[in-house]
């Protein structure tokens, strides 16, 4: 970049930089009229565009950047004149598409980056790279060499270019990008008398020098000032990274070279390199083709060959390194190999390792037992829990069920097992219900365990009837979780008061949300609870553990993601959000507002959103408050209501303590949604919320969730 109102002083073959002229002094006027006069000069003005495109970012541009006074860019080697935002507009706009690649906070950082790059054949394609992302604020580039016809099978330059010295062609295809960009160049090449003076003051050296001694001279001069030297060499990838700001005592090319003196290396021939190169190179590790083609070198070969691709491929990997050492990631000396040919040959087919899981008929249903022990333990079995854990151990006889909560199934959302709790609680109301279809009555009596089992419960059983509990076997046996979003048309009253009754028999209160403004404030808290859970680790692993994908083992529990009524656009999404490194830079960014979107559209095409509570906080009111859920859940399917757990992350936490517990991160954001969700649905504060429930209209789903068998040669369950 030249800022200069004069062209006198232009030559317009030597030139690499664009000329920058502004409008708000005479001289810049002036200047641009002449330019405008000359029928010679072609002038490009698209400039509002870019102003329009500007506006159109996300977030919105600041007033003061929008406001910046354009510039124009004269390109004496075009012999051309284009109109341009001003600087920081310009970078604005230009590296808008980075983000969240390279986030805007990185790129201000990586902007104070000065990169040199010494050798511009390979370190053509580098220096654009890095210029393309804004690695750097200010390139020095140097090669002796002029580009010639056979440097363009890699060299990304035009027959214009032909004669021009290399360091000029790659500063003018810079200049065309950005010509805001810094860059300074030298004509010499790696020499003794200079090479000190161009290195000073860099932060990182790329060395692509074809001369021995040069790379060794580099080096030198970089270890001296305890500089990281990055090359690229273009076989099978291969890029070599010396930290000599992290080691100044490291050897110069990892000592591949050995004892040898500087001088030796200097005005050997091509076939007199070989040697010193397979050192480099390490000649096992060379592509077939690129070791016979040594052998070659002097005799059916000029020099040794390279491709565009190996060089692009190289320029990518040395980019790569130079954004890890400007934002201080790891990065540390020695070599790795980015190997294209063979990550080809190990090219897998999604078509023949996907296997698709199969739909469930309602023939596939595991034969109904007959013996009573057995029907108890599996009605229990089929009980909703957390994640389809399962978190119990049933024991069962003629005479008497037995409930143990089992703390191996447990995860962190279930604090101090109270979710745990409500599954049993469940559970106990469908042996209750299983037992009455079956001409026996029992009461199950909760009694608090040890550290192993915190709560257990058992049901002595008797001859007895109950009419009312009996009815409800088949419902409950068809009872399932339904994912699909619903129509959001409105429930009847007295199907409301049904539900409400369900909860009351079993001692608990269902508060219902069934105006279209509480169940969008209702789904705008959620949400946030959900990016909460995607964003804490250890919620995220957790959550995703739970999800079983097509040929996963452990069918038997966890949730089929065929069963979440995505389409295929969204199951490819939720392929990415399972990736903890992807949660993780969302979190590092305080990004990932959309993480909470699907459940933010699921909550607001229902019907209703319901939430079942209890008096009491022990472990035992949490199981009696499992029974209501398990009442109102059967209720509302019975009158035609496809019905969702969709509980928050703070459900079961009791003070900060629980909180902090949960997501130290977000502990205070937690305690907020807690306070207005518990506010929204008029829960007291001796009251304890069991599960918020989805209800809506929906088709029956076609998957359904499987079940572990609790007793020796039960066969695993579905519902």
């Amino acid at each position: 970049m030249t800022d200069n109102n004069d062209l006198t002083d232009i030559d317009d073959n030597a030139s690499h930089s664009a000329v920058i002229i502004g409008t708000d002094s005479a001289a810049g006027v002036s200047t641009l009229e002449k330019l405008r006069a000359d029928p010679r000069i072609t002038v490009i003005d698209n400039c509002g565009q870019q102003q329009d495109a500007l506006t159109e970012l996300v977030p919105a541009v600041e007033a003061d950047i929008l406001d910046e006074p354009t510039r124009w860019a004269y390109y004496p080697w075009r012999r051309c004149v284009v109109h341009v935002v001003g600087p920081r507009a310009f970078h604005r706009l230009r590296l808008d598409r980075n983000r969240n690649l390279i986030s805007a906070a990185e790129q201000q950082r990586l902007a104070k980056l000065k990169v040199g790059v010494i050798g511009l054949s390979v370190g053509h394609a580098i220096a654009y790279n890095l210029a393309a992302e804004g690695l750097c604020g200010e390139l020095r580039l140097t090669d002796f060499d002029e580009l010639e016809l056979p440097n363009l099978n890699r060299v990304p330059g035009t027959v214009f270019d032909l004669g021009v010295n290399k360091a000029v062609v790659t500063a003018r295809r810079i200049a065309e990008i950005d010509p805001y960009l810094p860059v300074r160049v030298d004509l010499g090449g790696a020499r003794p008398e200079t090479i000190d003076e161009f290195v000073g003051g860099l932060d990182v050296v790329v060395e692509e020098c074809d001369s021995l001694d040069a790379k060794v001279l580099v080096r030198e001069a970089a270890r001296a000032r305890h500089l990281p030297v990055l090359m690229a060499t273009a076989d099978r990838g291969l890029l070599d990274v010396e930290r000599f700001d992290l080691d100044p005592t490291r050897p110069i090319l990892h000592g591949l070279l050995g004892d040898i003196e500087t001088a030796q290396l200097a005005g050997l021939s091509s076939r007199d390199k070989v040697p010193h190169v397979l050192r480099i190179l390490d000649a096992p590790q060379l592509s077939p083709r690129m070791a016979a083609s040594l052998v070659e070198v002097g005799k059916t070969l000029t020099t040794w060959p390279q491709l565009a691709a190996e060089v692009i491929l190289g320029a990518t990997v040395v980019a790569d390194a130079v954004r890890r050492i400007g934002l201080g990631e790891p990065m540390r000396s020695g070599r790795v190999r980015v190997d294209i040919a063979d990550t080809l040959d190990r090219i897998d087919d999604p078509l023949t390792s996907r296997s698709e899981q199969p739909k469930l008929d309602d023939d596939q249903l595991a034969d109904e037992p007959t013996d009573v022990a057995e029907i108890l333990a599996m009605a229990a079995a089929r009980a909703p829990s957390g994640g389809n854990v399962q978190p119990w151990h049933i024991e069962s006889s003629d005479t008497r069920l037995s409930l143990r909560l089992a703390i191996k199934h447990t995860t962190t959302m279930d604090v101090g097992y109270r979710g745990s709790a409500v599954a049993l609680g469940a559970a106990a109301f469908n042996a209750r219900v299983a037992a009455a279809a079956h001409g026996l009555a029992g009461q199950i009596e909760w009694s608090r365990g040890d550290e192993g089992t915190p709560l257990y419960g058992t049901m002595q059983l008797a001859p007895g009837t109950a009419p009312e509990l009996a009815a409800l076997y088949e419902p409950m046996l068809q009872r399932e979780t339904n994912r699909l979003r619903g129509t959001g048309a409105p429930i009847a009253a007295e199907v409301l008061q049904t539900l409400r009754a369900a909860a009351v028999r079993e001692r608990a209160r269902l508060t219902v949300l069934d105006s279209r403004a509480d169940i969008e404030t209702a789904a705008g808290l959620l949400a946030a609870t959900d990016r909460i859970r995607y964003l804490t680790p250890t919620l995220h692993r957790e959550m995703i553990s739970e999800l079983r994908w097509p040929g996963d083992p452990a069918q038997d529990s966890g949730i089929d993601v065929t069963t979440l009524g995505l389409d295929p656009a969204d199951l490819v999404l939720l392929d990415i959000l399972r990736r903890p490194d992807v949660m993780a830079k969302l979190s590092d960014w305080d990004a990932g507002a959309a993480l909470g979107d699907d459940t933010y559209e699921r909550v607001t095409s229902s019907s209703a959103l319901a939430v079942v509570s209890v008096q009491g906080r022990r472990l035992t009111d949490y199981a009696q408050a499992g029974s209501a859920v398990e009442s109102v859940w059967v209720a509302a399917q019975q009158n035609g209501l496809a019905v969702q757990p969709v509980s928050p992350v703070f459900l079961y936490a009791h003070d900060d303590r629980d909180l902090e517990e949960l997501s130290a991160a977000h502990a205070g954001t937690l305690r907020d949604l807690q306070y207005s969700f518990r506010r929204l649905t008029t829960t007291e504060r001796d009251e304890s919320q069991a599960l918020v429930l989805r209800l809506s209209f929906a088709p029956r789903p076609s998957v359904r969730s499987r079940r572990r068998a609790h007793l020796p040669g039960q066969t695993p369950q579905y519902g």
